[in-house]
């Protein structure tokens, strides 16, 4: 069976109403699937409704087209490794136009949301992630120093400054294997962080390394909007990039994050010097999980200086825009993040991004310890390309169900509520995931 979008009219407003007539879409294939037993072609053609009044016209026709194809913008959670390997291969333009139909489907593609990261706690981390310019254990090389915990005010006037310069959503990273290895001061330091920003009526997310149950709970009690960890790549590569943790210690704080309430943010890195089948088996760990992400944040590795993948060289945008297309079209209502690494993308090369589904941009000069686009530089990005900003706490179609809690003050998310979640954010740059 094979499902073709015969034309979508207008394609900027079926965003808006989409998850309406996908869900018609879907009962259209089924309804065709059904009736679909012999070994003659049948073709069967229909016509969908979106909740604005606009219409779109399918066509189903029976031949051997891969299921992905057939049943472009179904939400699964059942893709096989084959199947994200077929996607990913797609031809260029081909893959593009399909992540742009799908994109549409489920989001308002000139709707991108600016996120602002700070680390609020760098260097001196005791991981051996071979891209991160904070680890210890190459601190010589990179002359990265070990620097305290921030105070509260001063990362409180940080997130004012962002909300002021259009940032919705603030992501705070730190250099650490996880709150475990740090005293109960700074952890109580960083639960009044997330209380007093999530006070600015802004999106609160946090990159703190591996979490405990309990640990997850107490950021979802203060207030937490998001936690990001990145998996980083497949996990048959992963013992190249670290070897201080494995990559079931990483799915093992995702389940934590997500049984506290918290929606998942995980993403990778492309660029570590793995092959193209890793990044098929990344985008498949990902849309595999028992609910997609609510954000699935795309690196670009930016390399640094003294690290052991110093001289890796960076992927280019187009291999950047096939990963995105790829996430987009397996996981159709997840927020795909364009994040670390667009410091020397065109705009052209950032507008194909978002055409392939792309939702989000880090928004600021720096992203923990490397250079990032400059604010200025993005606002005429938004302007030339015509795309307008998130608000915050605008629901979340991916995660959990608590994704839809986000206007409830930080007072109101009582025990209760713990197992209902927020929503997710975004990534490192130099330590693309604590």
């Amino acid at each position: 069976m094979s499902l073709f979008l015969r034309h979508l009219r207008p394609l900027a407003n079926l965003g808006q109403a989409a998850p309406n007539a996908a869900l018609q879409v879907q009962t259209i294939f089924r309804n065709v699937s059904n009736s679909t037993n012999s070994s003659e072609p049948k073709v069967k053609a229909a016509e969908a409704n979106s909740r604005d009044g606009h219409s779109f016209s399918v066509s189903f026709t029976a031949d051997s087209v891969p299921r992905w194809e057939h049943e472009l913008g179904v939400i699964r959670t059942d893709w096989t490794r084959e199947e994200v390997s077929q996607v990913y291969q797609t031809p260029f333009l081909d893959l593009v136009h399909k992540a742009a139909v799908v994109h549409r489907m489920y989001n308002d593609p000139q709707m991108v949301q600016r996120c602002t990261l700070l680390s609020i706690k760098t260097g001196g981390c005791p991981e051996n992630c071979n891209y991160c310019s904070q680890s210890s254990h190459w601190s010589k090389e990179t002359g990265m120093k070990a620097e305290k915990l921030m105070g509260l005010e001063e990362v409180y006037e940080a997130a004012i400054r962002a909300r002021e310069a259009g940032s919705t959503r603030f992501c705070m990273g730190a250099a650490w294997r996880g709150p475990s290895q740090v005293g109960e001061r700074q952890w109580d330091r960083v639960l009044d962080m997330v209380r007093k920003i999530r006070g600015l009526g802004m999106e609160v997310c946090t990159t703190l390394g591996m979490l405990t149950p309990e640990q997850a709970k107490e950021l979802r009690e203060a207030g937490l909007t998001a936690y990001n960890h990145n998996l980083d790549t497949s996990p048959e590569y992963y013992g190249k990039v670290t070897t201080t943790r494995k990559y079931s210690d990483r799915l093992e704080t995702l389940q934590n994050v997500r049984e506290a309430g918290i929606s998942v943010c995980a993403g990778g890195i492309i660029g570590l010097g793995e092959g193209e089948q890793d990044r098929v088996g990344l985008i498949h760990q990902l849309a595999t999980l028992p609910a997609h992400p609510e954000s699935v944040p795309i690196n670009r590795l930016v390399a640094v200086k003294g690290t052991p993948f110093q001289g890796n060289e960076p992927p280019s945008g187009l291999d950047l825009v096939r990963c995105i297309a790829t996430a987009r079209i397996v996981m159709p209502r997840t927020v795909v993040r364009l994040s670390a690494g667009r410091l020397n993308l065109s705009i052209a090369d950032q507008a194909l991004a978002f055409m392939a589904g792309a939702n989000s941009i880090f928004d600021g000069d720096k992203l923990l310890t490397t250079a990032n686009n400059n604010r200025n530089e993005d606002v005429e990005m938004f302007e030339t390309l015509g795309l307008r900003s998130r608000p915050a706490f605008l629901p979340y179609a991916s995660g959990n169900e608590s994704s839809r809690k986000f206007d409830q003050p930080p007072e109101k998310l009582n025990k209760s509520e713990t197992n209902a979640g927020c929503c997710v954010v975004d990534i490192k740059s130099a330590c693309y995931s604590s």
